[in-house]
């Protein structure tokens, strides 16, 4: 599998090896507004996540309901950014593979965080 080639379709990864790839490298709690900074790697790309305990007040500033309120996903092999979310998207996921981590981490990134 090749994670860093920026053709590659979703049908070329299967969710539990993306899953498997996943890394936590830090786990920050926010004093000043609740929320936890999340920065890991997945499938060839890095991350850094806003994440909350809590739903967001307003569901427009949250993605698909995950309880994430940003994301940032960039590309390891040349840098690119391939998503980003900030209350809102401001750049869609660019890539099938950026499409696919994006709907892994916001179906299980705030209960991996919260779990303990």
């Amino acid at each position: 599998m090749t994670t860093n080639d920026p053709g590659t379709t979703n049908a070329d990864f299967d969710a539990l090896d993306l899953m498997e790839s996943l890394t936590m490298t830090k786990v920050q709690r926010r004093t000043s507004a609740g929320g936890v900074w999340v920065r890991g790697t997945i499938g060839g790309h890095r991350f850094d996540a806003l994440v909350f305990l809590e739903r967001a007040a307003r569901p427009d500033c949250e993605l698909d309901d995950s309880r994430i309120s940003k994301l940032w996903v960039q590309r390891i092999s040349d840098r690119e950014m391939v998503a980003n979310f900030d209350r809102g998207w401001d750049v869609r996921p660019t890539t099938p593979i950026a499409k696919q981590i994006v709907d892994l981490l916001a179906a299980g990134l705030a209960e991996a965080v919260y779990a303990a």
